[in-house]
């Protein structure tokens, strides 16, 4: 007969096994430093740091966007698997502008029916550029037409439509992110929140889990430093990544609190990916800061890495 302390000790790992397996974790590798210019030997290296699912860009893939099994052949080949191909040049991406609409919505269209074959469950979307004068009001309101649209769209083909607040974007503040997502159906119109970008735009990541909950299908995983912990007081301009890094390694600075967001996301149940991103390693190969990442989830938050 089982004691209680050994049932205790097994209840207790089977819980703590339920909560990790809601998070499929996987990496972006585009990172500058070593990673941006050859994608077959960033899959290469995220999968020797211990990583089996991938992100990246359409226009490291732009050959492979109407031969999609190609492209699936090639990263079986490395061993990986994808999160998910993001949109990019040479896409359309002014989605303020409703007389691009229609190319936008045919581009996007097309990178679905390619990630579909690579097994991808959503599509993940930046808007273009900032413009000086920022976005307006209308930008907004013309940004929900134009997500709302895609989003059936996309839903059709069995996929989500995630949409990703980035700074230096048309999509970057708390004021654009409440006006995107009370314009937008949440059956069609899904959220990638991104722990930097969140906080560097002046919001508080796990603020702004509660207040979006299910609706975020993904999270994009990178630190800021710690004085920037609960959202930036004031806005950066665009940096040079590699001699003035904002983002960093996973619980390396202590301006995110991960274990926080983690508890909470636990208490709603929360499941959908976790996604490390780096957008540069200027002090170490990108593979030594997938690592360390990786052993931050592991070994800190007690998510598995696979």
């Amino acid at each position: 007969m089982i004691s209680r302390r050994a049932f205790t000790a097994s209840f207790a790992a089977s819980l703590a096994y339920a909560s990790s397996s809601r998070y499929r974790v996987g990496i972006t590798t585009n990172t500058r430093g070593g990673w941006e210019s050859d994608v077959w030997l960033s899959f290469r290296e995220a999968r020797e740091a211990g990583y089996t699912w991938v992100e990246s860009f359409i226009s490291y893939f732009v050959e492979y966007l109407d031969r999609p099994k190609a492209l699936l052949d090639k990263a079986n080949e490395i061993g990986v698997k994808f999160v998910t191909i993001s949109n990019n040049a040479p896409l359309e991406m002014h989605f303020e502008d409703p007389a691009k609409r229609e190319q936008l919505i045919r581009d996007h269209m097309r990178l679905v029916r390619c990630i579909r074959v690579l097994g991808c469950d959503h599509l993940k979307i930046n808007s273009g550029n900032r413009r000086p004068a920022g976005t307006t009001d209308e930008d907004l309101k013309q940004m929900a037409i134009t997500y709302n649209e895609l989003g059936k769209r996309v839903t059709d083909e069995g996929l989500k439509l995630g949409v990703h607040a980035h700074m230096w974007s048309q999509f970057e503040n708390r004021h654009e992110v409440d006006r995107i997502m009370d314009s937008t159906d949440p059956k069609h119109v899904w959220f990638v929140l991104d722990t930097g970008h969140v906080t560097m735009g002046g919001m508080d990541p796990l603020a702004l889990a509660k207040r979006l909950q299910h609706r975020i299908i993904e999270f994009h995983l990178k630190d800021v430093e710690s004085r920037h912990r609960g959202g930036a007081k004031q806005r950066v301009d665009r940096n040079d990544p590699m001699k003035d890094p904002i983002f960093f390694e996973l619980g390396s600075k202590g301006g995110v609190d991960f274990p926080a967001l983690k508890a909470y996301l636990d208490e709603i149940a929360w499941q959908g990916w976790w996604t490390v991103e780096l957008d540069s390693s200027p002090y170490r190969p990108p593979k030594e800061s997938a690592i360390i990442s990786r052993r931050y989830l592991e070994q800190k938050l007690h998510i598995p890495v696979t």
